[in-house]
C-alpha cells in the first residue's frame, strides 16, 4: 500500500510538473520594443484636453494597442494636467512644444507625424486623428520585439486603406449641394460640435454628383431611398419595389446572403421612407402595418439591426446618438465577415419642407457630428467603405443676388446631389455624375455580386 501511495504521489509530482511548464511557457513574456532606441514601457501617452474627443480615444486606442501587443501598460495623461516627462507620444493639438512644431498644412485626409530626442508628436484634425493613432501603431508598433524609428522631420501622411468588406452609406435626407455649404454661411453656436466651417464630406478623397429622379419624375424619398438600396427606379411611394411592385432585394439582404451582418440607423422613426427602403418591401410609404411586419420578417430572417427615431439637439442627448451609433457599429463588428449600415439624417429634409434655415443647419452640423464618429471608426477598421449622399435635394437652397443663402421652393428638386466617398475602389466615383442606383450597383459589386438591381441600362462603377 505505502508503495502505490508513492507511486501516486510520483505520477501526481511529473504531471504537476508537465503543467507547470506549459503554463509558464503561455506566460512567457513579451522581447521588448523600442521606438527611437527608446523602451516602449518607458513612454508616457499625452493626449489634448483641448480637443473634442477625438484625441482622448485616440490616446487611449494608443495605449490599449501597445499592451495587447507588448503587454506595457503606459500611463495616459491630459495635456493640462501633466507637467512634461521624459519621453512622451504626444496625440493631438497640445501645448507641448512638439505639438507646436508641426505647423505644416494638411489637405484633406492628412495627418502629420513627426520625433524629437525624447517624444513623438501625433496631429490630426477632428476624427482625423484616428488615422494618425491607427497609422503609428501599424507602422512603429506591429508586435513585440520590434525596433523602430519616427524620423525627426515632419512627415505627412494618409490613412491606410484595405480593401473592404464592411460598408456604410450615410444619406442627408434632402440635402443638396447648397446644404452642404451651408458651413459657409453659418456659425455652429450649438451646444455639441466643435464650431466647425465645413461638412466633413470635404475632407473626403473624392466626390461625385447623383442624379435622383424616379419613374414619377421627381423623386421622393420612398423611390430614392430604393433606388440607392435596391438598386433600382421605381415609382414614387414604393418602398422595396420596382414599377410593377414586385419584391427587389436591398443592400441589408444582400449583406445577408454574403454572410455579413446588416444594420439600419435614422434620426425619423423606422417606418419612414428612407429607413423603410433599406428594411422592408410594401406597395406605399404610408402602409405603417405592412412595413412594420415586413421589417420584423426581416429581424427574424437574418438578424436585421434597427435603431431608429431619435431626434435630438442638445450636448446630452448628441452623446446619446454617439452612443447608439457606437454600440451599432460594436453589434455590427462582432460578425467576421463585416457588414452593411445605412445612417440617416432625416431632419435636413424635414426643415428644408418648412425653409427654416437654423434649424436645417442644426441637422447639417448634427448629421457632421454622426459622420465624424463613423468616420473615426473607418479609420481604426481600414476594411470599410464610407459613401456619404442624399435621396434628392429639398428646398431649392441656393445663394440670391446679394449672395444670401435662401430657400426658393418648400419641395422636392431634380437638383443632382453631392456623394462623397472613402475607402478601397472609391477612385471610381472620382469626378462622375453617375444614376443614383449605380451606387448600390457599385456597392454590391464590391460585395462580389455584379448582378444586383436593374441592369437593363445602367451597371456599377469600373
Amino acid at each position: 500500500m505505502k508503495n502505490k501511495l508513492i507511486c501516486l504521489f510520483l505520477i501526481l509530482a511529473i504531471l504537476m510538473s508537465f503543467v507547470g511548464c506549459n503554463k509558464d511557457e503561455g506566460e512567457k513574456p513579451k522581447a521588448d520594443t523600442f521606438i527611437n532606441g527608446v523602451n516602449v514601457g518607458d513612454y508616457s501617452i499625452v493626449y489634448s484636453d483641448e480637443d473634442y474627443d477625438y484625441s482622448k480615444r485616440a490616446a487611449e486606442y494608443i495605449k490599449d494597442q501597445i499592451l495587447a501587443r507588448t503587454d506595457k501598460e503606459l500611463p495616459i495623461i491630459e495635456d493640462s494636467e501633466a507637467p512634461l516627462t521624459p519621453n512622451e507620444i504626444v496625440v493631438g493639438e497640445t501645448e507641448r512644444e512638439i505639438s507646436k512644431s508641426l505647423t505644416e498644412k494638411t489637405e484633406g485626409l492628412e495627418f502629420l507625424i513627426t520625433a524629437n530626442d525624447s517624444s513623438i508628436a501625433l496631429k490630426g484634425d477632428l476624427f482625423i486623428i484616428a488615422a494618425a493613432a491607427y497609422y503609428f501603431i501599424e507602422t512603429y508598433i506591429p508586435t513585440d520585439g520590434y525596433s523602430a524609428e519616427v524620423a525627426k522631420e515632419v512627415a505627412v501622411h494618409t490613412p491606410i486603406i484595405k480593401e473592404a468588406k464592411s460598408f456604410i452609406m450615410l444619406i442627408g435626407d434632402g440635402m443638396g449641394e447648397y446644404q452642404t455649404r451651408m458651413f459657409e454661411y453659418f456659425e455652429n453656436d450649438l451646444e455639441y460640435g466643435e464650431g466647425e466651417d465645413i461638412f466633413y464630406g470635404y475632407y473626403l478623397p473624392y466626390k461625385a454628383y447623383s442624379r435622383t429622379e424616379s419613374l414619377s419624375g421627381v423623386t421622393d424619398s420612398a423611390a430614392g431611398g430604393t433606388a440607392l438600396s435596391c438598386g433600382h427606379k421605381t415609382y414614387n411611394e414604393y418602398i422595396g419595389r420596382d414599377k410593377d411592385l414586385n419584391d427587389v432585394k436591398n443592400l441589408c439582404e444582400l449583406a445577408s446572403e454574403k454572410g455579413k451582418a446588416a444594420g439600419v440607423m435614422s434620426t425619423e422613426n423606422k417606418t419612414g421612407a428612407t429607413p423603410a427602403s433599406f428594411s422592408a418591401h410594401a406597395d406605399s410609404r404610408g402602409g405603417t402595418t405592412f412595413i412594420l411586419d415586413s421589417q420584423l420578417q426581416a429581424q427574424l430572417n437574418y438578424g436585421l439591426q434597427l435603431e431608429c427615431g431619435f431626434d435630438y439637439y442638445n450636448t446630452k442627448y448628441m452623446g446619446v446618438i454617439e452612443k447608439k451609433i457606437t454600440t451599432m457599429l460594436d453589434t455590427l463588428d462582432d460578425d467576421e465577415d463585416g457588414f452593411f449600415l445605412m445612417y440617416e439624417e432625416a431632419h435636413i429634409d424635414k426643415h428644408c419642407h418648412k425653409n427654416y434655415l437654423d434649424q436645417t443647419f442644426n441637422a447639417m452640423v448634427r448629421f457632421n457630428q454622426a459622420i465624424g464618429v463613423f468616420m473615426e471608426y473607418a479609420f481604426y477598421h481600414p476594411d470599410t467603405f464610407v459613401l456619404i449622399t442624399a435621396d434628392h435635394e429639398t428646398g431649392d437652397l441656393y445663394p440670391n443676388e446679394e449672395g444670401v443663402l435662401e430657400y426658393h421652393s418648400e419641395e422636392h428638386t431634380a437638383h443632382p446631389v453631392p456623394v462623397f466617398v472613402y475607402g478601397h475602389s472609391a477612385e471610381l466615383f472620382d469626378g462622375k455624375e453617375v444614376e443614383n442606383i449605380q451606387i448600390a450597383h457599385t456597392i454590391a459589386h464590391f460585395m462580389g455580386e455584379d448582378n444586383f438591381g436593374d441592369q437593363s441600362e445602367f451597371s456599377y462603377l469600373k
